[in-house]
């Protein structure tokens, strides 16, 4: 390899975004004229509500299309912090925010200002694809908190304290998680912040994108709400892909300590500078809706869900834990692909080979081993009704 062509060794520690990946295959697929279901992709198949799309009118008409602050514009971070007193019962000031081109940005953000060569970052798995790619990008080492389809993929107190250490620089918490679906509790968040009570030097990474997308109640419980001693050392990140409809807009959001604040802007400073001025008008707009906008969506989700959990009943074998927030479903199926291997059906026995077979019958899912779960697979339900039938009827056929 010349020169030019060399990889550093921070870029060999970075691996392809697997969701991204079954996403862009599905559609090569689909181009060849093939008949595919994608299921891959974390994106809501609503459009984003109408009076968000017209405050991005009424500032391009008004002119708004210069460069804004980097951290955001002050009317944006202001929503923010709106928001977060009337959702989450939690003050900041807008010096303790900073928009990012979605949730992503503030993560790498965060990492980039508080990972170090050495440092571990304890993570819950299964969990996004994403995590421990970018703390590896940093420098640092993930170290994986381990649970299963029996406990609801959840991890507990003591297996967080037996993770921590002295080379611990941070946890990441997501709840709702992708891709699992799992919501912890307002006394499982507590159980948490009394072992990290112990630890004042680890930070504490909330995920928070999901936290409209619930089932059993308005909305997820925050870390931080929860543990309100633990503010000063809690870095929020959420945005409005998820629950506005507005994955293309790119709009996330950090908030946390502003001293910390003031690092992450500086590394975005001289990375993409401000988000989109037209993107963040629009996403003002959303941090100020009534909440109602977003019931459609989330009854037809709800729907979708039961449909899921009744389909993957009816088949042996299965094992689909709770879906109590975020639009996924996330099976455990070992047993199933063991058989499948054994019959011959399977090249080998993991959940790529298994995801490979459903390709060729036309749905794409995810690898459960991409999000540090094997014998798993991820399939979004947020698509169309009759796209989601069609699918499970094919999943069916192979599993069955």
């Amino acid at each position: 390899m010349s020169q030019g062509q060399k990889k550093t060794a921070r870029l060999q520690r970075l691996r392809p975004s697997v969701t991204i990946a079954v996403s862009s295959r599905a559609i090569e697929l689909k181009n060849q004229g093939k008949d595919i279901i994608n299921l891959g992709t974390g994106e809501p198949d609503f459009d984003t509500p109408e009076h968000i799309k017209e405050a991005a009118r009424k500032a391009i008409a008004a002119g708004a299309t210069k460069y804004t602050l980097v951290p955001g514009t002050i009317e944006l971070r202001e929503a923010i912090c709106r928001k977060l007193a009337r959702d989450n019962d939690l003050r900041y000031n807008p010096s303790e925010i900073v928009v990012t081109n979605g949730a992503k940005q503030s993560l790498v953000n965060l990492m980039m200002c508080t990972v170090d060569h050495g440092d571990e970052v304890v993570i819950p798995a299964p969990c996004w694809v994403s995590y421990p790619d970018i703390v590896s990008f940093c420098g640092g080492s993930p170290k994986f908190v381990r649970s299963t389809a029996a406990n609801n993929y959840k991890i507990n107190a003591d297996q967080l304290r037996k993770a921590l250490g002295a080379k611990t620089v941070m946890v990441i918490f997501n709840s709702p998680c992708n891709p699992s679906g799992a919501v912890y509790t307002f006394e499982e968040l507590r159980a948490f912040g009394d072992v990290l009570a112990d630890y004042p030097d680890v930070l504490i990474s909330t995920d928070d994108i999901y936290e409209h997308v619930v089932y059993n109640k308005e909305q997820a419980e925050s870390f931080a709400t929860v543990c309100p001693e633990l503010k000063e050392r809690t870095i929020i990140t959420n945005g409005v892909s998820k629950a506005y409809a507005m994955t293309g807009w790119r709009v996330g959001f950090s908030a946390s300590p502003a001293a910390l604040a003031k690092m992450m802007s500086t590394v975005q400073s001289q990375t993409t500078s401000n988000v989109c001025s037209i993107a963040q008008a629009a996403a003002q707009a959303a941090f100020d809706s009534d909440k109602d906008c977003l019931r459609p969506m989330l009854e037809a989700f709800s729907s979708r869900r039961a449909r899921i959990n009744n389909a993957f009943a009816a088949i042996e074998d299965v094992v689909l834990p709770p879906i109590d927030g975020a639009f996924y479903a996330f099976p455990q199926v070992q047993k199933i692909i063991d058989r499948l291997h054994a019959d011959g059906k399977l090249k080998q026995a993991d959940d790529v080979a298994l995801c490979e077979l459903m390709l060729e019958h036309g749905v794409a899912a995810v690898p459960g081993s991409a999000f540090e779960a094997p014998g798993s697979f991820r399939i979004s339900f947020a698509a169309e009704d009759s796209l989601i039938d069609s699918a499970l009827e094919r999943i069916e056929s192979v599993l069955k």
